[in-house]
């Protein structure tokens, strides 16, 4: 079984109550709920921090070298601005999976650059909270095939 570590940024814990016309109205714990069981029933222990702080996040992909096989990442609005969360991932070496709720390419200007894309093994988006059962999907795929790409 593959440890993979799911991790979501700021403003993800008011999931079910943010903008539930952009975000949906699952909330994180259910999404986390999700992701825990469907990763059992494809061979994966799932794990889940969320974090409104970019430092909680970088000190989360550092530790998952060497511990976890994959991150799944929902860095919300850091995203778009934070060189350090690709800085982080690139250094850790380990595949990531970029995911968001809503479709970041058909929003705001300032929303389609991700700082993360450059890093990722790839980007889902746009499912709502089914975006990261895909994530997951993926991931496991490239693990399970033993890529390291």
């Amino acid at each position: 079984m593959h440890n993979v570590l799911v991790l979501n940024g700021p403003n993800l814990n008011l999931l079910g109550t943010r903008q539930p016309e952009v975000y949906g109205s699952t909330t994180l714990h259910m999404i986390e709920d999700r992701c825990v069981q469907h990763g059992a029933s494809i061979g994966l222990d799932v794990t889940h921090l969320q974090s409104n702080h970019e430092g909680v996040l970088l000190d989360a992909i550092h530790a998952a070298r060497g511990v976890q096989s994959g991150l799944i990442l929902n860095a919300g609005a850091f995203t778009h601005t934070s060189i350090a969360l690709m800085d982080a991932i690139a250094s850790v070496e380990l595949p990531v999976v970029e995911v968001h709720l809503s479709n970041i390419h058909a929003r705001e200007t300032f929303r389609h650059r991700s700082y993360i894309a450059p890093v990722a093994l790839g980007q889902i988006c746009g499912f709502g909270a089914h975006s990261y059962i895909l994530a997951l999907d993926a991931l496991a795929a490239h693990l399970k095939a033993g890529s390291t790409t």
